[in-house]
């Protein structure tokens, strides 16, 4: 039976494992329990990930559209 790495087994979770790789993947998933539960751990961890969003610091927007506003060169309607 192959082993497989991480890699391996995350290209497979997101279908971009060459057709060879999908076949001995699946071919041992059904052969072997650990390679299911380590999928299985993988799958929930990516499923999770996939969820989570991420928002920049107030600072980091304060400090970005400070940038801005000083680097903008002035518009005609202002006096």
């Amino acid at each position: 039976m192959p082993l497989f790495t991480p890699e391996d087994l995350l290209l497979y979770l997101y279908k971009e494992s060459s057709p060879e790789l999908t076949k001995a993947i699946e071919t041992a998933l059904n052969e072997d329990w650990t390679l299911r539960e380590k999928m299985q751990v993988l799958s929930t961890s990516v499923n999770e990930l996939d969820k989570l969003t991420l928002t920049p610091r107030i600072d980091v927007i304060l400090n970005v559209l400070n940038y801005a506003r000083t680097t903008a060169p002035e518009s005609v309607g202002n006096p």
